[in-house]
């Protein structure tokens, strides 16, 4: 009897240490997630001057941006950095605000609408249609920080007749800036905005240079 009434004592010492031992954990685990550090959302900035340009209407010419394509490795929410040779460094608590290739896509055509002086520009994808005299696409190859201090955007692009999807001009460049102390992170975003300033200036470059709309004929 005294046997059984051990027996029994132990299998509900085990049964209620299960018990109490579970929220335990659970408790334990939502600490540990409390204590972790809040994370930093950013996002790119325009060209000084597009910020501050006040209200445009109309425009000579109709531009299409897209689609902007990025590697997997850089769509995600984390900032990524490159560290020492081929490793890619994610950083968990430095964040973006929305999507790298929205952002991206947003402030190209805020600096392409000052540079070029139209308001007549369409992102793609879209539903909405109008006529265009351009389209341009891109390949992000390289949008991230460097071991060596700066901020790197290599992209291979291309201006398309938009009736007939032929190719105007196609280049691939390569653009460096060095952060600014204390190089952080927000000294990271802004210079891989001030890299893509000089692709959009690159690009309205080019724009200019070519007849437009229907005089690609």
């Amino acid at each position: 009897m005294n046997r059984a009434r051990t027996a029994g004592r132990r299998r509900l010492g085990i049964v209620l240490h299960g018990i109490w031992s579970r929220p335990l954990v659970w408790m334990l685990a939502v600490a540990g997630c409390a204590g972790s550090p809040p994370s930093t959302f950013f996002s790119l900035s325009p060209l000084p001057a597009a910020a501050g340009q006040g209200a445009m209407t109309g425009g000579a010419l109709g531009i299409g941006l897209g689609p902007v394509t990025f590697p997997a490795f850089l769509d995600r929410p984390q900032i990524v950095s490159r560290d020492a040779g081929n490793r890619l460094a994610v950083d968990e608590y430095n964040r973006w605000g929305g999507t790298i290739q929205d952002d991206f896509l947003r402030v190209w055509s805020e600096n392409l609408s000052y540079l070029v002086g139209t308001s007549r520009i369409l992102l793609f994808p879209s539903e909405v249609r109008y006529p265009l005299d351009f389209r341009i696409t891109a390949d992000i190859l390289t949008f991230e920080g460097t071991p060596g201090g700066e901020a790197v955007l290599k992209v291979r692009w291309a201006v398309l007749d938009p009736m007939l999807e032929q190719a105007l001009a196609v280049h691939e460049n390569t653009y460096r800036q060095p952060l600014r102390p204390p190089a952080d992170q927000a000294a990271l975003i802004a210079a891989m905005s001030a890299t893509l300033g000089a692709f959009s200036k690159d690009v309205a470059a080019v724009l200019r240079t070519l007849p437009k709309g229907g005089d690609h004929l």
